[in-house]
Order: structure tokens, then sequence, then C-alpha cells
């Protein structure tokens, strides 16, 4: 049985309904209870689309009591008046790019079909009852909860999983065989999904401003993930004799400590660049093992280039800084750079 459970969403519903048929009411208007339909049709999940809800009904209502004036007029208020009506009124409202305002519309319109007479008052009753219901949810929609603080909780989640598998890694690398469940890939996965979802929805709710960091941080952590993903069944082919290996495993404990929102990678692409000169300088392989391996180490280092490289490319908002276990995400390293 699922938890009962009253969202802002909710009450924002619920009071947006009944204000709008108290002020429909109020002005005397007939079917002031379809104002409070059109309010529960008009409240969305986000600023930006209640607007263009609250605009799409508005402008079908219009389509749809101009076509309907017409038809009963010439017609008369006669079942097949309704047949005629909606195979005109549906495709062209969908043509419009209102298709969301069909219901409203619908409502409005078998409001003058109940009447059985079309007339300047009838017809202001009927577009007032619309400026109501979409007011009201307008209304009502210019609150938010700022997800900001949510999103920063995704970001911190997320960091610490990337944290955790670099210093996995750089363990299996060192000792071998180690004791990981792996569950922080999954993690990753269910995070960057849930994070870039509430980004969207962060930008949405934002009329002056386009809000789109989390967004594009998000994008970059999926971009970085596709990387550590591939690199997994070439660390495992590696053993601890691997002399680059260990050195490898010391570059990713240090690359694992200096996870952060923070920008460029330029100091860790230099040590990566040391660290494939030292391979470089080693004897060839003489063995079809050797040769494996130093393809690994080889194909990992490229990889390890890549995923500070798609760093490198994010600009961070220098804004938004906050604080995980105590240290500072944006910390300074001399003249390094955070991954």
């Amino acid at each position: 049985m699922g938890t009962f459970k009253i969202g802002y969403r909710t009450l924002k519903t619920a009071v947006g309904t009944a204000l709008a048929i108290f002020t429909a009411q109020l002005l005397q208007l007939d079917f002031y209870v379809s104002a409070g339909i059109i309010t529960i049709l008009c409240i969305t999940v986000t600023r930006k689309d209640s607007l263009r809800a609250s605009v799409e009904r508005v402008i079908a209502s219009l389509i749809g009591l101009a076509i309907a004036g017409l038809l009963f007029e010439i017609i008369g208020y006669h079942p097949i008046t309704l047949v005629i009506l909606f195979l005109l009124f549906i495709p062209t409202a969908v043509a419009a790019g209102v298709k969301r305002g069909v219901v409203t519309s619908a409502v409005i319109m078998l409001h003058l079909y109940t009447l059985e007479n079309v007339s300047f008052d009838i017809l202001l009753n009927e577009t007032g009852l619309v400026i109501i219901g979409t007011g009201v949810a307008l209304l009502m929609n210019a609150y938010m909860p700022d997800a900001e603080k949510k999103l920063i909780w995704y970001q911190v989640k997320l960091e610490d999983c990337f944290r955790k598998i670099w210093q996995e890694y750089a363990a299996y690398l060192r000792e071998g065989d180690v004791l990981w469940d792996g569950k922080e890939i999954s993690e990753v996965s269910a995070i960057i999904e849930e994070g870039k979802g509430e980004a969207l929805k962060n930008i949405e709710n934002h009329f002056l401003r386009n809000d789109d960091y989390f967004y594009h941080y998000f994008k970059m952590r999926e971009k970085q993930f596709a990387v550590l993903e591939r690199i997994l069944p070439f660390i495992s082919s590696l053993d601890r004799s691997v002399i680059q290996g260990r050195k490898m495993a010391e570059f990713m404990e240090e690359l694992s400590e200096a996870v952060s929102p923070g920008n460029t990678a330029g100091y860790f692409l230099m040590s990566l660049e040391e660290l494939r000169r030292e391979i470089k300088e080693m004897d060839l392989p003489v063995t079809r093992e050797e040769f494996e391996v130093r393809s690994s180490l080889f194909y990992i280092l490229h990889e390890l280039e890549e995923y500070l490289l798609i760093k490198k490319m994010f600009k961070p908002d220098p804004k938004r800084t906050h604080t995980v276990s105590g240290k500072r995400l944006n910390r300074d390293r001399g003249n390094s750079d955070t991954n």
C-alpha cells in the first residue's frame, strides 16, 4: 500500500481549484465550476509548461467558441452539429499547435449547446471562465520549490561514487583481487538520470535566465562515467606485478581525491603525459602476454586522457561551491586543477 502524502503540487491544485471557483462564483458567472476544472488542467510541474498549457487552452477555447458559435447558429443545436463541430475543431486545434486545449474547449463549447444560445454575454461568460481558470493556475505555479539543494545533493552523491570507483580501481591495480560489490556503478547511472531530470525541471522553472549549469554538469559526468565503464575490463586484465600498473594506481588514487565540480584537469593531464612517457621508455614486449599488458596500459591511458578532456571542456559556475566531508569542493591545488 502506498504512503499517503500531500505534496506541494497537490496543495496548489486544491487551493487553486477552490480559488478559481470562488472567483467565478463571486463574479456571478454561469458554470462557475468549470473555472476550477481549467485550473486543475493548467497546473503542471514547471512554470514554463504551465504558461504554455494556459496559452494553449486560451487560444483553443477562442477557436472553439468561434467554430461552435458559427455552427450552432447555422445548423442548430442538434447532436449532428456536435459531430461536425468536433470533426472540424480537433484537427484545427492540432494544426494550430494547441491540442492540449481540446478538453477545456470541449467543456466551453458544450456550455453553448446546453444553453442553446450564442450571445455576447454568453461568450463573455465563457471567456471569463477560461481567463480565471488559467490565471489562477499561473498564480499557483508562481511558487516552485527551490531545486538547487536537491541538485547539489545529487552532485555530492555522484562525486562520492566517482571517488569510490577510482579508489577501487586503484586498489585492484595495487593489490589484485579486492572485495568490491560494484554497487557504485549502478548508483551512478541512477543518480545521473535523476539529476538530469531534476535539472531540466529547474531550467523550465526560470523565465528570465537559462539556468542550465546542472544539466550540463550531469551530462559531463555521464560522458566520464562511460569512460569508467570502458576501462573496467582492461584494469581487471592487469595484475599487481606490472610496475606501471602500480604507478597508474597512484595516479587514480590522486584522481579520486580531486573529484569536484571545479574546472580544468591541466595538472592531471601533465601527470598523465609523464606516465605515458615512462611506459614508452619500457623495453619492448617479448611475449604475447607482455604485449597484451602493454596494449591494455596504453588503452587505459587513452581513456584517462579522454576522461580529463571531457572535464576540461566543462565550464563550472564559480558561484556554486559546496562542502563535502568538511572540504571545499572548489579547492585550489596550487598550480594544479581539479577533475
